[in-house]
């Protein structure tokens, strides 16, 4: 019954209701130019916002999930969608740098991280096939923000100030995310995976044996590394740009075309981790990855912006939902909130090292060249780190397997 039909709601509402968040909180860099000059702000301090954000998501990341493990997805969504547009309402009324920092840093990264873990735990329970599939199509709606939510931040900011983009934002995530949440339901039941001998179920692991394993922490290495590697790129390419003499609204286009080649990566390397196994897709994805955050060290014109973000782009966005692939074939449905919150920490706090990374380089060196030579090797770090991942081999739920 894990395979009905209404399976592929929760992945559209997943889908729908990551992209609105996404879009809003990743809003920042587009408004990054004229919030400095409206407000005399340093780049540093504006960015810092966004480190502070995915600070603030690691630091809840676990506490979201266990609550999905407790009360489902449902209200937990709701509630923090609730408090997510209200934290972008506050931002755009913040009268100083350090109320800003709270809003948009503090509160927005903690609401924010309620659309993750829960949900990802939620659909991975609701597959037993196609799951690889599955959350890549869920990550794929986040990976519809560039396209969507991003422009409409940046015709919005042509428009209006800085504090006005905000609190239409507020607005749309409230009408948006609030009512598709109530679509949620708790997966079914589904049979408890076996051990290696058979007499040892992985539904007898405690969530403190779990967190302890070396499968868990090779893989909040792993996330993290992976994360701090295209942070900074994500979060700074705009303004590199702008800085090579394009204009802001074809900078803005480079994010768009990263998210378009991202959501053709999510389906495809979901369809190659169904096909070949998520791990062997994902140590493949982090060495390309590596190299594709290196390959904007060397991007000077729009055309060559173009090519690097479609690369990019794809593979980043392509390797993202691996990571809850491989934890539902390693850890008990009834802990998948808890360690995806987990892994979902690690990916925040690598996330928050770019923002703030970049200004900081930035502002002292004037370029952002060493920005990307730093993140490759961040990358190359992802990619080792991963290659020691060993899966439980008995608690894996092989989709191969099972098809067979």
């Amino acid at each position: 019954m894990a395979d009905s039909s209404y399976r592929w709601v929760v992945v559209a509402a997943g889908g729908f209701m990551g992209c609105i968040a996404m879009g809003s909180l990743f809003s920042l860099p587009v408004l990054l130019t004229p919030m400095a000059e409206a407000t005399g702000w340093s780049r540093t301090g504006i960015s810092g916002a966004m480190t502070v954000g995915f600070l603030a998501m690691a630091m809840t990341s676990m506490v979201w999930g266990a609550l999905s493990d407790r009360f489902g997805a449902r209200p937990v969504v709701m509630s923090g969608a609730a408090l997510f547009a209200l934290s972008l309402w506050l931002a755009g009324h913040a009268p100083s740098l350090l109320l800003f920092q709270a809003s948009f840093g503090v509160l927005a990264g903690a609401t924010v991280a309620a659309f993750f873990a829960p949900m990802m735990a939620t659909v991975t329970g609701w597959f037993t096939t196609q799951r690889s599939l599955a959350v890549s199509l869920v990550s794929a709606g986040m990976g519809l923000a560039p396209v969507t939510m991003s422009p409409l931040a940046a015709r919005l900011a042509a428009t209006y100030d800085w504090r006005t983009v905000l609190s239409i934002l507020a607005a749309v995530v409230a009408v948006t995310t609030v009512p598709t949440a109530l679509l949620l339901r708790r997966p079914p039941p589904q049979p408890a995976m076996e051990g290696p001998t058979g007499d040892a179920s992985p539904e007898g692991m405690t969530v403190r044996q779990a967190v302890t394993s070396l499968p868990f922490i090779v893989l909040v290495l792993t996330n993290f590394f992976c994360c701090a590697t295209h942070s900074g790129p994500i979060f700074h390419t705009v303004s590199y740009a702008e800085l090579c003499g394009i204009s802001a609204l074809a900078a803005v286009s480079i994010y768009s075309v990263e998210g378009i080649a991202g959501m053709g990566g999510r389906i495809g390397f979901g369809l190659l981790g169904d096909r070949f196994g998520a791990k062997r897709i994902l140590v493949a994805g982090l060495l390309a990855q590596a190299f594709g955050a290196l390959a904007y060290f060397f991007a000077r014109e729009l055309i060559q912006f173009y090519v690097v973000a479609a690369i990019f782009g794809f593979i980043y966005a392509g390797i993202m939902p691996l990571y809850a692939v491989l934890i539902r074939e390693n850890f008990p449905m009834r802990m998948m909130g808890t360690i995806m919150g987990g892994t979902g920490m690690a990916g925040s706090l690598g996330m928050a090292t770019g923002p703030v990374l970049g200004g900081w380089i930035f502002d002292t060196t004037g370029g952002y060249g060493a920005l990307y030579l730093t993140s490759f090797g961040l990358g190359l770090g992802a990619f080792l780190v991963a290659m020691t991942f060993r899966p439980f081999g008995g608690l894996r739920t092989s989709v191969r397997a099972q098809a067979a």
